[in-house]
């Protein structure tokens, strides 16, 4: 049995994930001065994290995807439970209340483990679903993710809820929506758009502006966006060098090593390091949207499918942000960027990968 799965088991996949995981250390040490003896706290949290998150990876690849999706409606309501107890239990840090304290073990992040959650029960609710021939016909499954969406958006963190929106496209349009009603559905938001901005936050709403014109604001709102174009500009083709770049080194842009890592690997690697973490990216996509392709079931492949999604939207909007392509929404880079819940997360979406891929065989 074991050898068996030792030979099904998808290295690719394993193998780019270790390393991005390796590049995020790297890059957390760079970002913190470039000493090892500074980034210390950090590289503890960072093993511990990817430690649990390997156990998380190993236990998910080793259970029975259609079993721990049985019970969607249970894990729904425990999500909606978890989110709505951040708004009453949940610690303000940074204007936001998004995690819970662990005591010794610092806290948690409830919307990232919601992401995942969402994934398996939107792809639950959507398998028996033979087609969706109509807009109306959408609608149950908009109200699935707009409930904890709404409740996500109230902590404020836009940024996660935006990450359910994309799931929901991604895996919609796979079980059979049709694209023209998916444009209107997004055209009708970006026609709203205009009309929603009375319900920002006002530090969401300056975001925004400094994403129009940063230089409006340069040592305030648009400080961060205009140190990373620098940070990544600068680094030019190969780079300054590793734990060499001026801007990361020197900490001219705040949160470097959680929101803003990809400018460290912009300027002390430059373009060949940037575009070789994006190629692992890449690899890494690949291997999700071919394991959905191959799954044994719909619900496999839905399953997938939005764990992809959820990965894609992560890279595109966070790199996107550091060179000024987006507005800054505070979304990490996953496996890279500091944070405990969301590599545990990404982990936990590998794990489920694999368990779709092992299992693709009728009978295994």
């Amino acid at each position: 049995m074991r050898a068996r799965w030792l030979r099904e088991v998808d290295w690719v996949l394993i193998s780019s994930t270790v390393l991005l995981a390796a590049f995020g250390v790297v890059a957390l040490i760079s970002a913190r001065g470039g000493s090892a003896e500074a980034a210390s706290s950090f590289l503890r949290a960072r093993a511990l994290h990817l430690a649990l998150g390997a156990l998380v990876m190993v236990a998910l690849a080793a259970t029975d995807y259609r079993q721990l999706a049985g019970p969607w409606q249970v894990i729904y309501a425990g999500t909606l439970l978890l989110l709505a107890s951040v708004l009453v239990l949940g610690d303000t840090r940074m204007g936001a209340q998004r995690w819970i304290a662990l005591g010794a073990f610092g806290g948690f992040q409830p919307s990232e483990i919601a992401k995942l959650a969402l994934v398996i029960t939107i792809a639950r609710h959507l398998e028996g679903v033979k087609s969706l021939p109509r807009l109306r016909s959408l609608f149950p499954f908009a109200l699935h993710i707009a409930v904890p969406a709404a409740l996500i958006v109230r902590q404020p963190d836009l940024g996660t809820a935006l990450v359910l929106l994309a799931v929901l496209a991604a895996v919609l349009y796979v079980a059979g929506a049709r694209a023209q009603d998916l444009a209107g559905v997004a055209a009708a938001g970006a026609i709203a758009a205009p009309f929603l901005w009375r319900l920002l936050h006002d530090y969401q709403r300056r975001r925004l502006s400094a994403f129009l014109d940063p230089g409006a604001d340069p040592l305030g709102a648009g400080y961060a966006l205009i140190q990373s174009k620098i940070a990544v500009g600068s680094g030019q083709i190969f780079g300054k060098g590793l734990f060499a770049g001026t801007q990361s080194v020197l900490r001219f842009i705040p949160e470097q090593h959680t929101d803003f890592v990809f400018t460290v690997v912009g300027e002390e690697l430059g373009l060949a390091g940037a575009t070789l973490l994006l190629g692992l990216y890449l690899v890494w996509l690949w291997r999700a949207l071919r394991i959905a392709e191959g799954a044994r079931d719909r619900l496999g492949a839905l399953v997938a499918t939005g764990i992809a999604a959820m990965v894609a939207f992560h890279v595109v909007v966070n790199v996107g942000m550091t060179v000024g392509l987006m507005p800054v929404t505070g979304i990490p880079l996953p496996l890279v960027s500091h944070g405990g819940t969301a590599i545990i997360t990404t982990l936990a979406g590998t794990g489920m990968l694999l368990s779709i891929h092992l299992r693709r065989r009728p009978g295994s």
